[in-house]
């Protein structure tokens, strides 16, 4: 049992500053509803709240507090300065002698996430990530991530995890899909919600906005944390409370870049910060043009969610330094609106929805500290069709009821704000029935998905992810077959709508990668996705350091340089799992072996009660290996040929079928195996773990659309054909799997007719019985377990690059 630690001292320690009252409360008591303003600490209520109680609550409060902290963010720029003071926290705590571990931070920001976060699915974990990222693999379609982890990352998020939500006025429709994912985790397959809670975050919190149709009875019984009147009287709080920050409004109109320029400039003070929020990058930076240009300009900085990350980091770095002698004028879209502890003594702000410019107003005079800090608001123009035009993304009555209140406001405190009764409409909302088709990972034929776009975010803010590489377009005009699969750092998010029009113009120059073909193909503009991964030739351009993606640019880009390249599948891709090769010469009894000693590891801190089912998949997950396909994809340099190798050093031979999976034959091997081997309650449950284990054979077995058989007889599939044989097979602990020949009649719909699978279920009529059975969140959870215990096995050494070659094809 853990020893007792006040939290009152634990935050102290942590933040070198007393708890306010409300932080105390939240860690008392998760309340899912918060509605405390901008700028008192809520990350810090959270991140340390969650912290304490994991590690020093009673056993009751750590037993009903989720392992996982998952911490939203709507916008795509500056999570990192949230895992930033996360880090930071847990650091200073482990000085402290509070903590005798770390508690490791992850950030989803785009592109694979180098640092494996679902490899421990029994450790505490904090995962601060964009509304986009986290979002899409809650819908089992992680953006930019790759398809065979989209079920881990889905069953880890919806299992044992706190959801954050922050800044929900910004979310759109990704707020209806949070609300709903909540109330789903009870309706399939768990009462207690899969060990999942949500807390939703605003300062201007209403309980209307997640009133959804299936989430809409529990609302109005949800606990809301505010501030009390012991809050407000608090010294520090009280600064804050009472901040002066008069309002004023703009002599110019949005558009008018240049005027409103002039006014930014005559308004900064040197010595200070000055921000300027624009509701459109377009504008943003056309705007920070105009600033620059000036001769008595001071620094000039601009922000929005479209930068490659090293350049996106520059610029945050810029903006949150310290300002020089001169000042530094901060030019930004919403981005800054959530997830950013800046302040400025000048603020200029675009009219917006009522509860952005609530968020903006935070950003003025954020600790109460500055003298002469003043609002600028930045009005329509008169003319009403020029109004509707630059009204854009909002609507335009949203906007001009906006305006009224602002057309009174003398002061943007918060003391002085109105209270303001805010609506917000849900045009899509997802279904029990959207939910239960999206475990399905399996693409149709032409290798499309469901589009889930709707459900995350507001169509016109959705993206795509670029990079940028060098080929040689005369001699091939497409790019290299073993183009290594790009990195995050080098991923620019794009709007979809901008970039579909780039691709027209620059055709022969913009590629995508064909998971099933496993070649690139030029873009199909008609097919151009929110979540796709682009490769663009350099010199097409579309983005500069200086300001982000930009379509009209004809520059070339200088790609990302690395030390070595990596080769792999790209982000989208559905060939190997390099995460679970290992650069060793291991039979697969050994390599089993330590699969089953890791599983036990994991079991022994989450004793699920599928437990028997999760140690037998470990033991026969690999019995597919014994077969002639992949035993002659090793090359001639293995060390005894007579034993049947689950991992090779060095390079492999391509397979001799195209797609083949040892999983698939692993897994018709257990519905095969005699009883007292897999006892049959147990069986389908091992089977489709097994399949699965590599997230590419789930619940269908079907063959790809350019997968043949030499002759016309028999059934195949993903490689296996029928009466492929697998020898008898040592699977380690005392296991000697008999000889089997394989059958893919449970492919087909209906009873199976003939031997060894008479009269029994296909494959997709026993796995959609599990699915039903035990729940979509709790299947695929058991997929990730069952994965991490694999790749941890597997990973001695890093995999060699010519074992990842030998795949692709």
């Amino acid at each position: 049992m853990p020893c007792r630690i006040d939290f009152d001292n634990f935050f102290k320690s942590a933040m070198h500053q007393e708890a306010f009252g409300f932080q105390r409360r939240f860690a008392e008591a998760l309340h899912p509803l918060v509605q405390v303003p901008t700028g008192l600490g809520k990350t810090a209520m959270v991140v340390l709240g969650w912290l304490w109680r994991r590690r020093f609550g009673s056993d009751e409060v750590r037993s009903a507090t989720p392992r996982r902290l998952a911490y939203c963010l709507p916008m795509r720029v500056l999570v990192e300065q949230t895992a930033r003071n996360a880090k930071k926290w847990v650091s200073t705590l482990r000085s402290a002698g509070y903590l005798d571990n770390d508690v490791p931070i992850h950030i989803l920001m785009g592109g694979e996430e180098a640092d494996d976060w679902e490899i421990h699915p029994e450790r505490e974990a904090i995962i601060v990530g964009t509304q986009d990222m986290l979002l899409s693999r809650a819908l089992n379609r992680g953006y930019a991530a790759s398809r065979s982890r989209w079920p881990m990352q889905f069953g880890l998020l919806h299992t044992d995890c706190l959801w954050v939500f922050d800044e929900i006025q910004l979310m759109g429709a990704g707020l209806a899909t949070t609300a709903q994912l909540q109330a789903f985790r009870r309706l399939l397959g768990s009462k207690d919600g899969h060990g999942c809670r949500s807390v939703w975050m605003s300062a201007t919190m209403r309980r209307d906005w997640l009133k959804t149709v299936d989430f809409a009875p529990s609302v109005d019984d949800l606990p809301l944390l505010e501030l009390d009147v012991g809050d407000r009287s608090h010294p520090e709080v009280k600064k804050r409370w009472t901040a002066d920050k008069p309002v004023n409004k703009a002599d110019s109109s949005i558009g008018d870049n240049t005027g409103l320029a002039r006014e930014i400039l005559k308004a900064h003070k040197p010595g200070t910060r000055t921000i300027v929020v624009v509701n459109v990058v377009r504008r943003a930076c056309e705007l920070w043009d105009a600033i620059s240009k000036s001769n008595s300009a001071p620094q000039a900085v601009l922000l929005h969610s479209r930068f490659r990350p090293k350049d996106r980091d520059e610029h945050i770095r810029m903006a949150l330094a310290g300002p020089p002698a001169e000042g530094v004028i901060v030019v930004s879209t919403q981005v800054i609106e959530a997830g950013v502890d800046l302040s400025a003594m000048t603020l200029f702000t675009e009219v917006a929805p009522w509860a952005s410019l609530v968020q903006r107003f935070g950003r003025c005079n954020r600790r109460g500290e500055d003298s002469g800090a003043r609002v600028f608001w930045v009005d329509l123009p008169n003319k009403d069709a020029d109004a509707g035009k630059l009204a854009t993304p909002y609507d335009l009555e949203v906007l001009t009821e906006a305006r009224r209140h602002l057309n009174g406001l003398k002061d943007a405190g918060l003391k002085s704000l109105p209270g303001v009764e805010l609506s917000f409409e849900h045009h899509h909302v997802i279904r029990r029935k959207d939910m239960i088709d999206l475990f399905d990972t399996t693409p149709d034929l032409a290798g499309n998905d469901i589009d889930i776009d709707r459900f995350v975010r507001e169509i016109e803010g959705s993206d795509v992810r670029v990079f940028w590489r060098n080929w040689d377009q005369k001699a091939n005009n497409a790019p290299p077959q073993d183009e290594p699969a790009p990195r995050p750092e080098e991923l620019c998010p794009a709007p979809v709508g901008e970039f579909r029009d780039f691709a027209k113009k620059h055709d022969g120059k913009v590629w995508r990668w064909n998971f099933l073909d496993e070649t690139w193909e030029k873009a199909d503009v008609a097919k151009i996705a929110p979540g796709q991964v682009f490769l663009v030739h350099a010199d097409a351009g579309g983005y500069s350091a200086e300001r982000g993606w930009n379509s009209t640019s004809t520059t070339r880009v200088e790609p990302i340089r690395f030390s070595t390249g990596t080769k792999g599948e790209s982000p989208d891709g559905n060939g190997a799992d390099w995460l679970c090769y290992a650069n060793v010469w291991q039979t697969i009894a050994q390599h089993t072996d330590e699969v089953c000693t890791e599983i036990e590891r994991i079991l022994t801190e989450l004793e699920p009660a599928e437990a028997e089912a999760l140690r037998l998949t470990a033991r026969w997950h690999d019995r597919g290996k014994a077969h002639d396909v992949f035993r002659t994809a090793l090359l001639d340099g293995v060390p005894d040929a007579m034993k049947l190798w689950a991992k090779a050093a060095g390079e492999r031979r391509r397979y001799g079928r195209r797609h083949f999976r040892h999983e698939l034959a692993s897994a018709l091997a257990v519905l095969i195996a005699p009883g007292d081997t897999i006892p049959a309650a147990l069986c389908d449950l091992v089977a489709y773990l097994v399949a699965a284990h590599h997230g590419k054979v789930r619940l269908s077995i079907r063959s790809l659309p350019n997968e043949r058989r030499p002759d016309a007889n028999g059934r195949f599939a993903r490689g296996v054909w029928d009466g492929d044989t697998l020898p008898e097979t040592d699977l380690g602990g005392g296991v000697i799997a008999p000889t089997v020949t394989l059958s893919l009649e449970p492919m087909e719909l209906g009873l199976c007719e003939q031997p060894p699978f008479a009269g029994q279920p296909s494959w997709a009529e026993r796995m959609i019985r599990l699915r039903d059975t035990l729940g979509p969140f709790r299947l695929a959870y058991l997929e990730a377990i069952l994965r991490a215990a694999d790749w941890r096995a597997s990973r001695s050494t890093a995999p060699s690059a010519g074992a990842r070659e030998a795949t692709r094809g």
